[in-house]
C-alpha cells in the first residue's frame, strides 16, 4: 500500500508556467490514494483552469479568500483542517516573498499562515530570480522556519536560459513525499555506502569489472536519506541517477573507490554494497593492446579490501557486508561476517536479484539467519534500514 493512501494534501498552485506540471502531479497524487484539493492563485489560473485540476482530483478548486458555499465563511481556516500538508507546487519568487514575510493577501497564502500542519514548497523561476540576493535570503528564512524546500533543478527554462530554478519533474515530487511519510529511524546519522562496479584498466579501451546495476545500493542511498540521514554515495561508473538529498562521488577503480571511502570518513554507518574488482592488471598498458596472437597472459595483483580497512579503522563506524553467491549461501555470507568481523552482513543468490528490479535478500547477524520478504529492492532497502536502525539502538 502506498505511504499516501488515505492522506489528506493541500496542492496549492501558484502563477508560473510550471503550474502545467502541478496537474500531472496531482494525478499521480490521486492514483496513490490520496484526497487532493487545490488551490490557486489568481495569478495560477492564468496558466492553467481550475476546471482541469477538478477533473483530475474530482474535488472543488478553491481560488479565493470570498468563496461561496462554506457556511461559516472560514475558507483560510477549514482547508487545512485535517490536513496531512500543504505542498505549493510551483511557487514563485512572489509567493515564497509572501511565505517568508507573513503576508496573507490571498487564499493560498492565508490558509499556509493559518496551518497547523507541515509546508513544502517547490520552487520554479527564471535562473536570475532564483539567484536574486531577496530571493535567497526568503529561502533562508523559510528553512529557518522548518518548511522543506523541495528543487528547484537545473536546465533549460521556459525563458531560453539554462540554469536553477526549474520546477522538479512531477515524479520526482511524488518520490520526495512518499520519502516524507518515512519514520526517520536514522536522524542525525552520518551514512557512506559504495555501489556499482569497479573498472580496472587493461589498457585504455578495454578493463575487468563486475556485474553490477548499481541499483540496490543506490535503493540503500535513498532509504538511508528518506530515514532522516546525512548520506554520501560513493559509486561505481553505473548509469543510476542520484536519490534526492545524496551526495554522490563518482569513482572508477577500486583503488579510486577506496580512497573516496577513506576521504569520507568519520561516518557513523558504513554499508559496502558495490562489487569491487577483487583483483587489477598489475602493469595496464599505455596504448590500446592490438591483436598479436590467439594468447594473452595478464598479470594480476589483489585490490584492497575496503570493508575491511574500513571496519579495522579506529572509531570504526557500524558496518554492513554484503554477499553476493551463486550457491551455499548462508555458509560463505556468515563466514564472511566472522571473517571480516562485521555486525551485519546482507546476503543474496546472484540468481535471485542480480542486475533486476527486485531481490530477495538474508540478513546475517549475532542472532542468526533472518530472510526477508522479496520484492522491490527500495521495499527490501527499507526493510534493512530498519534492521540497522535496530542494531545501532534507533
Amino acid at each position: 500500500m502506498s505511504p499516501l493512501q488515505g492522506k489528506r494534501i493541500v496542492l496549492g498552485v501558484t502563477g508560473g508556467i510550471a503550474a502545467y506540471k502541478a496537474g500531472e502531479l496531482a494525478r499521480l497524487l490521486v492514483k496513490a490514494g490520496a484526497q487532493v484539493d487545490v488551490v490557486m492563485t489568481a495569478a495560477a489560473a492564468r496558466f492553467v483552469t481550475p476546471l482541469t485540476f477538478q477533473a483530475l482530483t474530482g474535488r472543488p478548486v478553491l481560488t479565493s479568500l470570498w468563496e461561496e458555499g462554506l457556511p461559516n465563511g472560514m475558507s483560510h481556516i477549514d482547508v487545512t483542517r485535517g490536513a496531512d500538508f500543504i505542498l505549493v507546487a510551483p511557487a514563485t519568487a512572489n509567493f515564497l516573498a509572501k511565505l517568508a514575510q507573513g503576508f496573507a493577501d490571498d487564499l493560498l497564502a492565508t490558509l499556509c499562515l493559518a496551518r497547523d500542519c507541515p509546508l513544502l514548497v517547490v520552487p520554479a523561476m527564471n535562473r536570475q530570480m532564483w539567484e536574486a540576493p531577496a530571493t535567497q535570503r526568503n529561502v533562508a528564512l523559510l528553512r529557518e522556519d522548518g518548511v522543506p524546500v523541495l528543487g528547484p533543478a537545473s536546465g533549460l527554462q521556459a525563458c531560453g536560459e539554462t540554469g536553477a530554478g526549474r520546477m522538479l519533474e512531477p515524479i520526482e515530487l511524488f518520490d520526495a513525499l512518499i520519502d516524507f511519510f518515512q519514520p526517520k529511524l536514522l536522524e542525525g546519522r552520518r551514512v557512506l555506502l559504495t555501489a556499482g562496479p569497479t573498472f580496472e584498466a587493461l589498457d585504455p579501451v578495454r578493463g575487468l569489472t563486475n556485474s553490477s546495476s548499481g541499483k540496490m545500493g543506490f535503493a540503500l542511498a535513498r532509504a538511508c536519506a528518506e530515514a532522516g540521514a546525512e548520506v554520501t554515495l560513493v559509486a561505481g561508473p553505473v548509469s543510476q541517477p542520484t536519490p534526492m538529498g545524496v551526495e554522490r562521488v563518482d569513482v572508477v577503480s577500486a583503488l579510486d573507490m577506496r580512497a573516496a571511502v577513506l576521504a569520507q570518513l568519520p561516518a557513523d554507518i558504513f554499508i559496502g554494497v558495490a562489487a569491487v574488482a577483487d583483483f587489477r592488471p598489475a602493469d595496464p598498458a599505455a596504448h590500446k593492446i592490438k591483436k598479436g596472437s590467439q594468447t594473452l597472459t595478464l598479470e594480476l595483483v589483489a585490490n584492497p579490501d575496503i570493508l575491511t580497512e574500513v571496519a579495522a579503522h579506529p572509531n570504526a563506524p557500524f558496518c554492513v557486508g554484503f554477499a553476493a553467491e551463486s550457491c551455499n549461501l548462508a555458509e560463505y555470507a556468515e563466514a564472511k561476517r566472522q571473517a571480516k568481523r562485521l555486525p551485519l552482513v546482507v546476503g543474496n543468490l546472484v540468481q535471485d536479484g542480480l542486475g533486476g528490479e527486485t531481490n530477495s535478500v538474508t540478513l546475517f547477524d549475532a542472532a542468526g539467519a533472518r530472510p526477508l520478504p522479496a520484492g522491490d529492492k527500495l521495499d527490501v532497502a527499507r526493510d534493512i534500514v530498519r534492521h540497522i536502525a535496530a542494531m545501532i539502538g534507533r
